[in-house]
């Protein structure tokens, strides 16, 4: 009996042991993940790394087989740099051809930015064979850039839109028209619920919207600061590329000390080098371009050549003006300039502070990017810069650079542009549009500006 006792009493040590041993084994199979989804994504076994391709280690056969002898790291400098040249290049040549090619080239890399979201997203999302999650996402995407973008073309192009029926009654409802899109995208997704799949449903039109914030929004910010002058496009982008090689060069050669977490490759010395590097080319670059008009002068619509102009007389803004300086700095001011005053082009001013913020806030945008791409188990967005990785991975600081730059230039620059005026004007009935001239007429006679002819 007792030796049925002690029988019993070890095969109900051996069960728990098992039972202990297998609930060790489930806690070291999830110890390496970061939320709840990540253990229905092991139960079914989808690899994101698999999935989405990446490009960090991708090269043209014939370039990879030359560096074949190199070094994984020095091969991947070599990749990385020849590419961000060929990068630079075209990005000069898309200057060269003008704000149009500018703005279809901005609307392409929306586009495409805005799928390699949406595709992690249906990789993630599809082994639950949910319906029209990505017929949704691009419907939900055309909605929004007809709202944001034709706001762009109401506020500059308002006097041209005025002259058909047609486009005057678009622009009149056009924000109608917007509104009527997006609910008939929400009563289409509405209707598209699957009992037990809601809380999945509804997590995949919040990522819809979520991309539509970062990508829609900051690229229609984009456009129109390049409506004020194409400067306050070509400094701010090539400040953040300036920091992003910079940080990467300084890094690589000298960088020791890990800066975050997020990204350990990135470090202190990279942080700084690039940072410094940034303020001195955006300072340099700033000086160079507010030479030519062609750079500076917002860009308008002209009536009579029936195209868009770049051709004006450079503001005070873009032009050499003479400031007071402290009286502390004064004795070494009169030294060597021989007067208690300097000349400095304002803009220089305004690029200062963008330098300064491409150099320590632009690089959040990065890590916002690298711990997204990490919650997800991926290495890149896409595949398609060898040495890069997708279109996001470069532009994921500038899209935080261009809500800097738009709203700077709203804060301390712009005022209404005489289109968007105009505009307003003329969807005013004809009787307050003469009310308006007549005011306008007598208040110019009043202060000498305007002179009538005596009948």
């Amino acid at each position: 009996m007792a030796d049925l006792r002690k029988r019993v009493n070890k095969g109900t040590d051996l069960d728990t042991e098992t039972e202990n041993e297998a609930t060790n084994q489930d806690s070291d199979a999830n110890f390496d993940l970061d939320s709840e989804d990540d253990k229905s994504l092991s139960k079914n076994k989808v690899d994101l790394s698999n999935t989405i391709p990446t490009g960090t280690d991708k090269a043209p056969e014939i370039l990879d087989s030359t560096l074949s002898h190199l070094p994984p790291k020095w091969r991947n400098w070599v990749i990385r740099g020849i590419f961000t040249w060929l990068m630079i290049f075209a990005f000069a040549l898309i200057i060269y051809a003008g704000p149009l090619a500018l703005m279809i080239v901005t609307l392409a890399v929306q586009v495409k930015c805005f799928a390699e979201i949406i595709n992690i997203g249906y990789a993630v999302y599809k082994i639950h064979g949910l319906p029209w999650f990505r017929s949704l996402s691009w419907y939900f995407l055309i909605t929004s850039n007809y709202f944001f973008y034709g706001e762009s073309l109401v506020d500059y192009f308002g006097v041209v839109d005025n002259r058909t029926e047609f486009l005057r009654a678009l622009v009149k409802y056009h924000r109608f028209i917007s509104f009527s899109l997006y609910i008939g995208g929400f009563v289409w997704f509405v209707l598209s619920l699957v009992k037990r799949y809601y809380m999945k449903q509804f997590s995949l039109f919040a990522w819809t919207h979520v991309a539509l914030l970062i990508v829609v929004t900051q690229s229609y910010l984009i456009i129109r600061n390049i409506f004020q002058g194409l400067i306050w496009f070509i400094v701010p982008v090539s400040m953040i590329v300036c920091n992003d090689v910079m940080a990467y060069m300084f890094g690589f050669f000298f960088g020791r000390t890990p800066l975050i977490k997020l990204s350990p490759k990135k470090t202190w010395e990279g942080f700084i080098g690039g940072g410094f590097a940034t303020v001195i080319f955006g300072l340099l670059i700033s000086y160079v371009l507010c030479q030519y008009p062609f750079f500076v002068c917002p860009i308008e619509f002209n009536e009579e050549l029936g195209r868009m102009t770049l051709e004006c007389e450079p503001s005070p803004l873009y032009r050499p003006q003479e400031y007071s300086v402290p009286a502390s700095f004064a004795p070494i001011v009169r030294m060597i300039t021989g007067k208690n005053t300097v000349m400095i082009i304002p803009f220089l001013l305004h690029s200062l502070s963008m330098s300064v913020f491409s150099s320590v806030i632009g690089p959040f945008g990065g890590f916002f990017a690298s711990g997204f791409k990490r919650a997800f188990k991926i290495k890149d967005f896409g595949d398609i810069i060898p040495g890069h990785g997708g279109i996001m991975d470069r532009f994921d600081c500038q899209y935080l650079m261009a809500t800097f730059v738009n709203v700077y230039i709203s804060s301390f620059i712009r005022m209404d542009s005489p289109q968007k005026l105009l505009q307003q004007i003329y969807s005013l009935k004809p009787e307050l549009q003469l009310e308006l001239f007549t005011t306008l007429r007598d208040s110019l006679t009043t202060r000498g500006i305007l002179q009538l002819p005596t009948p």
